[in-house]
């Protein structure tokens, strides 16, 4: 049964009930879930055995963490080391550059 909360006026009114249904969550896009090859570079890093976009970025920041390589005044900020710089092409990135840089990478 719906709960009810009260207006300004104090009139009940009955709130929506969740959203979702059955199952609830979101259903995972199977693009994601596709295995993909890294290229020479990248496998440097995460390993050359295909992988699924979400292992893939989920490696890479494992070895991020374990180099410590994110920018201790500002963490959303990349410093890459030399086998980042590779996959990167630059010095330094943000998380939101990141994927971008990493689908060059992937076939």
């Amino acid at each position: 049964m719906a709960k009810e909360t009260k207006t300004a006026k104090g009139d009940a009114k009955p709130k929506a009930a969740a959203k979702g249904g059955e199952g609830g969550g979101r259903k995972v896009n199977p693009a994601l879930m596709k295995p993909m090859t890294p290229s020479k570079e990248l496998g440097a890093v995460v390993g050359t055995k295909p992988l699924p976009r979400t292992e893939v970025v989920s490696k890479v920041w494992e070895y991020i963490k374990s180099n410590k390589l994110q920018n201790p005044k500002n963490g959303r900020e990349i410093l890459a080391d030399d086998k980042l710089k590779k996959v990167f092409g630059t010095d330094k990135v943000t998380m939101f550059e990141m994927n971008k840089h990493l689908s060059k990478h992937l076939s």
